[in-house]
């Protein structure tokens, strides 16, 4: 995650955002990755994942 949002700022610093369609692309990317993430996290459904879920 930690590359991920370096590559965010990254981009918001250089104003990559102008490129709407590569934008767009891009959070709907990094949406994906952070709800795959999620999904794992709370998979296994144990103690923590119950309490991380809620």
């Amino acid at each position: 995650f930690i590359c991920l949002f370096i590559h965010v700022g990254r981009g918001l610093y250089y104003g990559s955002y102008t490129f709407l369609e590569t934008w767009n692309i891009g959070v709907i990317l990094l949406f994906t990755v952070m709800a795959t993430a999620f999904v794992g996290y709370v998979l296994p459904w144990g103690q923590m994942s119950f309490w991380g879920a809620t």
